[in-house]
Order: C-alpha cells, then sequence, then structure tokens
C-alpha cells in the first residue's frame, strides 16, 4: 500500500508533481539539497492552492488539508516513503546515484520510479540495488493540470508493481498508460515530430514561428509548438531530441534543431528565463 510518497526535486516537474500527490490525499515529503529552492515550491504551491480555492475549485478546509499533507525537506535521510518519485537533473549517473543512496535508508519494498521523459530506464535500473523495484512515472507539465501519466515497465521491473502505481495514478485523478521502456517511451517518440517539423520549416524559410503557432492552434491544438518549446523549457526540450536522436541511431527525422541548440547555448530557454522563441 503507497502513503508516503517523497518527490526528489524541487524544480517545476517536482512541485507540481509534490502538489499531485498532496492533492491526492497521500502524505508527500519534497526533498532538494537546496532548502531554499525547497521553501520557494511550497510558496507556489500554497499559492495555487489559494487560487483553486478563490476560483471555488478547492474549499479552503481541503487547500488547508493539502498543504498539511506536504513537507520540504532538505536532508537526505528524511526520504523514506513507500514510493519515491525522481525528478532531478536529466543525467543517467544522477538518477541512478540518488536512487541507491535512498535504497539504503528505506524499507525493501519502497518503490523507486524516475520521472526521466526519454532516458533508458532499464539502463537507470541496471545500476540500482534491487532494480525489480524500479519503473518510471513519466508526468507531463503541468503535473497538477495534465492527465497523462506514462507508467513505463522497465526489463527488471516486477510485475506487480504494475498495477500498483497505475491504481496510484487513478488516486491522483491522472489517466495512466502503461508501456515497455523504449526510446522516448509513447508520447515523445510521437510528438518530437510536432517540434522538429516546425523548427525545419523555419529553419528553410518556408514560415515563421508567429505563422506556425497561429495555424495549429487554429486546427485545433492548445498551444503551437514554438509557444509549448518555451514552455516545457528549451534546454529540456532539446535534451529529450539528443537523447532520443542517439538511441535510435542518429535517424535524420530526429536530427535536432540548430535553432533550438542556438537557444539553449545562449540560454534563451523560455518562460523560465523570461525569454526564448518568444519574449516574456
Amino acid at each position: 500500500m503507497i502513503s508516503t510518497v517523497v518527490i526528489c526535486g524541487a524544480g517545476t516537474m517536482g512541485s507540481g508533481i509534490a502538489e499531485t500527490c498532496a492533492r491526492g490525499g497521500f502524505h508527500t515529503l519534497l526533498y532538494d539539497l537546496d532548502p531554499v529552492k525547497v521553501e520557494r515550491a511550497l510558496q507556489q504551491v500554497h499559492l495555487n492552492l489559494d487560487n483553486l480555492a478563490s476560483k471555488g475549485k478547492l474549499t479552503e478546509a481541503e487547500a488547508s488539508a493539502c498543504m498539511d499533507r506536504l513537507h520540504g525537506v532538505s536532508d537526505l535521510y528524511d526520504c523514506i516513503g513507500d514510493l519515491v518519485i525522481e525528478a532531478i537533473i536529466e543525467q543517467e549517473e544522477a538518477k541512478w546515484a540518488l536512487f541507491n543512496q535512498l535504497a539504503e535508508i528505506n524499507h525493501s519494498d519502497t518503490i523507486f520510479a524516475t520521472n526521466t521523459s526519454s532516458l533508458s530506464v532499464s539502463r537507470i535500473a541496471s545500476r540500482v540495488m534491487h532494480p525489480e523495484r524500479v519503473c518510471g512515472l513519466h508526468f507531463f507539465n503541468p503535473a497538477p493540470l495534465m492527465k497523462l501519466v506514462e507508467v513505463v515497465q522497465a526489463a527488471q521491473t516486477r510485475a506487480d508493481i504494475i498495477p500498483r502505481l497505475t491504481e496510484f495514478c487513478r488516486q491522483l485523478g491522472k489517466a495512466p498508460v502503461v508501456c515497455k521502456d523504449a526510446p522516448g517511451f509513447i508520447v515523445n517518440r510521437v510528438a518530437r515530430h510536432y517540434y522538429l517539423e516546425p523548427l525545419r520549416l523555419v529553419e528553410q524559410g518556408h514560415a515563421t514561428m508567429e505563422q506556425i503557432d497561429r495555424l495549429m492552434e487554429a486546427a485545433g491544438f492548445r498551444m503551437g509548438p514554438f509557444k509549448l518549446m518555451d514552455l516545457i523549457g528549451n534546454d529540456i526540450n532539446y535534451a529529450v531530441t539528443e537523447s532520443l536522436y542517439e538511441s535510435c541511431g542518429q535517424p535524420e527525422r530526429l536530427r535536432p534543431s540548430a535553432i533550438q541548440a542556438a537557444k539553449v547555448s545562449s540560454g534563451k530557454l523560455g518562460r523560465k528565463t523570461g525569454e526564448g522563441f518568444y519574449t516574456y
């Protein structure tokens, strides 16, 4: 039974997952080595809940109860729970090293889930003690709003863990989709061309980013590809493309864009830096 969830990483995704878990009724610990980041994330969650209460989507009592279930910690030894979800830097070594540290202080049934969007869950699991309890839980940004969660079964994942996690996702009000570990899983594999083809059209001078965004939104998409890349973060989006490009054998259809590479190298990452393809 999952009752306590530990979220590692107090960035946008980590804090969003923590808010989602607390709203879902779980005792939630949000960990980051930097206590300032933890406090900032808790303040943002509190603001989000206040906004929901002011709009009548939550009662004040529900918002208060949610904050009571959410606790920030900056000591790794406080990270004890039934489920650990990491949302840290997108580097394999950092992820499996964290899991191994936490495996030493948690009980043998603790499940370790990575929120990676592109790295191999099986490779991460292969470096973790008791790899059979490692899997992927890929939330989408913003985590409190997006319904989909990819439940990723690594080659080593114990069979009984997957139904436990799908039920956990349903308790969060999410729509879990089980998939096997593969480059990009399902969504990033399919959606990569929503970013790459518009980038190529701009590179080749066939259209502007404003035209493409306007046309895609008029066609029914909630957000055009350039606005969406700015929301996700150009660094994250570009890293996923690079990962897929390499893991799929460098096919031309997945070649990373020079335009986006230039944005990343110049620090124009999108909304979080105030400038990306657009200025905020």
